[in-house]
């Protein structure tokens, strides 16, 4: 896998190149910059290089509730899938999730990305919820980490 680092979105610059990945990787839910920034002051936003380029990006939303539910989301660039980059992203924001106390963790996938969706079923995800969101077209699935996964 080569140089791959991962960053904490820090600047313009590295948010910007965040919210690219998020937009290419789920078109439906495209972000704004401002959007972006919003999500940056409620999450912790990463992106992933390889040497100076852009591989992915990752969200990982803080535990919440009775059950300290995390929402961890990897996101790779299509050129770069099925090469391990999104294992890495997503083991650095597991283990972020988890430092955090969190004691179950979710995701979501575009129910059109069917890498995505058995990329999370390869690593314990179970789907818990389909939805389309009010006004919107596409379906999203939720899943959940079982409990015998990843911990």
């Amino acid at each position: 896998m080569g140089d791959l680092r991962i960053r904490a979105v820090d600047g313009d610059g590295m948010l910007e190149q965040w919210r690219y990945a998020h937009n290419v990787v789920v078109p439906p839910a495209a972000l704004s910059l401002a959007g972006a920034r919003a999500r940056l002051g409620r999450y912790r936003l990463v992106n992933a290089y390889l040497g100076e380029e852009l591989v992915g990006c990752s969200t990982v939303r803080p535990p919440t509730g009775d059950e300290a539910v995390a929402t961890v989301i990897a996101r790779v660039l299509p050129g770069f899938r099925r090469r391990g980059f999104g294992a890495v992203i997503y083991e650095d924001g597991l283990a972020h999730a988890r430092g955090l106390g969190a004691e179950t963790v979710e995701t979501c996938v575009l129910a059109v990305n069917e890498d995505g969706l058995r990329f999370a079923g390869r690593r314990g995800f179970v789907e818990v919820d389909r939805y389309v969101l009010d006004g919107e077209d596409e379906e999203w699935v939720d899943l959940r980490l079982t409990a015998s996964a990843g911990q």
